[in-house]
């Protein structure tokens, strides 16, 4: 049984963790993206996430999706799509119903990538929508972490440049960390017992 949120006292108490497999940043289309493929479709269930380069005010251009991070257990790969592009093989991934891809809050992160390529989706799974019915009320990445996997996960890289030349380490590991865990906690929430939230709870948002 899980408890329905945490507090910020006991969140800093928790170790840090992040993903500990290989990240791959792929920026074209070439051998490293097809074996990208061929690992993620040998895949029951992916992590799924997408990064965007904030906006800090309103004379600013609005940026569309800048990375799509999708992983596996011992594999991450961060497909940087302003110069790679949503490739018919990618769609065709997010297409596929056989796939589970499980992320937060998805449908801005869906509605995002189907700007740059029209595709429909399927086979997701949006941890958000689901946790009620494990009597977790929290929804936000880091305590829906925090609750069912029982580790920090660092959110300091979150507001920066997602088009940068080069993406340094940090920028790496978070956003492969983000796209992990959601696979990582529908596994967990997979093997628990169901325990839902009282019914007014349900809709109940929290950061």
């Amino acid at each position: 049984m899980y408890i329905e949120s945490i507090t910020p006292a006991e969140l800093e108490k928790l170790e840090f963790a992040s993903f500990p497999g290989k990240i791959h940043v792929i920026d074209n289309v070439g051998a490293e993206f097809n074996r990208a493929i061929a690992y993620l479709r040998s895949q029951k269930i992916i992590g799924f996430d997408t990064e965007t380069r904030p906006c800090f005010g309103p004379n600013q251009p609005r940026y569309g999706v800048s990375l799509l991070q999708l992983s596996g257990p011992g594999k991450a790969f961060l497909f940087r799509l302003k110069t790679l592009g949503m490739h018919r093989r990618l769609c065709s991934l997010l297409s596929d119903k056989k796939i589970i891809k499980v992320g937060a809050a998805i449908h801005d992160d869906i509605r995002g990538l189907q700007k740059l390529s029209e595709f429909q989706p399927g086979g997701f799974i949006d941890l958000q929508k689901i946790v009620c019915e494990y009597g977790i009320r929290d929804k936000s990445v880091k305590k829906m972490t925090a609750i069912i996997l029982g580790f920090r996960i660092s959110k300091t890289q979150q507001l920066s440049n997602w088009e940068a030349e080069h993406l340094s380490e940090s920028q790496c590991k978070y956003a492969a960390t983000d796209a992990w865990v959601c696979r990582e906690m529908y596994i967990r929430l997979m093997n628990s017992e169901k325990n839902p939230l009282p019914e007014p709870e349900v809709n109940q948002k929290n950061d």
